[in-house]
């Protein structure tokens, strides 16, 4: 069974298969072989770039990893997803909206680790389309944050990312 993530204010099924940073050589030829889509530290979306479908490849990035290694890519990369290891911890909100307003990023871009309810507006507001949430979060009380806010563009090149307060009164 998939874990649920909130995707554009929707629960979907993540189809992305996540890779470990400790995978071997041999596991990772096989998830390729596999063909679905995987989700892969940036160390080894490097190391395996060139064996790699582009639209099935997706780069996890940790906040010590920055830009500059997906940069030459970003047309390419249909998945972005930045690791939180405690939600205090607030580089992966910079790397988000460097990524969608400095450098027009058009893909997912999801958040992943130690991602809370309270914590969805604003990370959509610096880009995050998608979040994957900690496991003791119920993704459905999840969704209903979403409820308060309306999609708004944010600035930038491409599509709009970003929320607005609903102003209605119920």
């Amino acid at each position: 069974m998939s874990a649920l993530i909130l995707k554009h204010g929707e629960i979907v099924a993540d189809r992305w298969q996540p890779v470990a940073a400790d995978a071997s050589a041999v596991h990772i030829a096989d998830a390729i072989a596999a063909g679905g889509p995987l989700l892969l530290p940036l160390p080894l979306w490097l190391a395996h770039r060139a064996a790699l479908e582009p639209q099935r490849a997706g780069v996890l990035l940790v906040a010590e990893d920055g830009l500059d290694a997906v940069l030459p890519w970003l047309d390419d990369i249909p998945l972005i997803a930045i690791h939180f290891p405690v939600f205090t911890d607030g580089r992966g909100y910079s790397l988000a909206r460097l990524l969608r307003s400095r450098h027009g990023y058009r893909g997912e871009l999801r958040a992943v680790g130690d991602v809370l309810r309270d914590q969805l507006y604003f990370l959509h507001r610096c880009g995050f389309d998608a979040f994957a949430l900690r496991a003791d979060q119920v993704v459905e009380e999840a969704r209903a944050a979403f409820a308060d806010y309306s999609w708004a563009p944010l600035g930038g090149r491409g599509e709009g990312h970003g929320m607005s307060h609903n102003e209605s009164v119920e």
